[in-house]
């Protein structure tokens, strides 16, 4: 009898342990799934979207028209229209990745340890993510230099210019880490803040193809508005990246030698941001669109 129950209760916790065993395995897959999607959405949005920010990068740093963007690319020539690619493949892979995992991870840890709204912790879990997303600066500051023509005969690809920085110590690689901390916190607390409600507002989706339709217009809405409303940030954030060594100049100096240069003009200052509007419509709208439909797979 003795003998029985002594194999019953070895039985019970074998099962118990295989249990909690799946449910670990279950929560990691769980969580990994939201970086994982996040990765694959940035890679078919950089490989789409990349011609179109390279116009966008050289209207920002130079403050050309549209038009006049467009020729000084036509005369780098096609084999230099994807210079510089690695970079945000590399960055905006990673970051999306980060973007939309950690979310989920802070989210849901400070969801089981505070006692705040939920809207108020998210929030923050947003902020932390987007302020956690800045590590990967140098990528940024790479696709900076790579696409600023003044120094193609400098450096050809990411290790080059990687290599380039080095003499000039650690900071160098976070030159404009400012900017991107300002704008990667408060834009990923809107993001998410809004992307469930702004696709409530759309019309009910009564078929798969709908409901993606709804995922690409809710990101593309919010990616054009957050593009449009931190527009200025990248203006500045490309003028202080595109510099190789010399004094670190403030947030502030650049931004008021940029609108002096500009004649003071606020239009002068946003000149870009309508591509960059068409631009984070379709990016966005396939970043979210993309995520969505992986979810959905995994």
């Amino acid at each position: 009898m003795d003998s029985e129950a002594h194999e019953k209760r070895k039985s019970d916790l074998v099962l118990s342990k295989s249990k909690q065993d799946f449910t670990h395995h279950t929560l990691a897959i769980g969580t990994s799934k939201h970086y994982v999607c996040g990765y694959f959405a940035a890679s078919t949005n950089i490989a789409i979207t990349f011609p179109i920010q390279k116009v966008l990068f050289r209207q920002q740093l130079y403050g050309l028209r549209t038009r006049d963007a467009i020729r000084q690319l036509e005369r780098d020539g096609i084999r230099n229209l994807y210079r510089g690619i690695l970079p945000p493949l590399m960055q905006k892979t990673t970051t999306l990745a980060l973007m939309f995992g950690l979310y989920e991870d802070f989210s849901s840890l400070l969801l089981r340890h505070t006692d705040s709204p939920e809207i108020v912790t998210r929030s923050v879990a947003a902020i932390l993510a987007g302020t956690t997303e800045a590590i990967l600066t140098p990528f940024e500051r790479i696709q900076t230099l790579l696409q600023d023509y003044k120094h193609h005969n400098r450096f050809t690809n990411t290790y080059q210019a990687f290599k380039v920085l080095r003499p000039y110590g650690f900071r160098e690689y976070y030159r404009g880490l400012i900017p991107i901390l300002v704008r990667n916190g408060p834009s990923n607390a809107l993001f998410f803040g809004l992307r469930k409600p702004i696709k409530q507002c759309l019309p009910e989706a009564k078929s798969y193809s709908a409901n993606l339709i709804n995922d690409f217009i809710c990101g593309g809405l919010l990616g054009a508005m957050l593009g449009f409303l931190f527009f200025p940030l990248n203006v500045v954030k490309a003028r202080m990246q595109s510099q190789i060594g010399g004094e670190f100049v403030s947030f502030g100096k650049i931004l008021m030698t940029i609108w002096t240069e500009r004649d003071g003009k606020l239009t002068h200052l946003f000149r870009g941001a309508h591509l960059n509007y068409h631009r984070s419509i379709l990016s966005w709208g396939i970043i979210n669109a993309t995520y969505e439909l992986l979810l959905k797979l995994f």
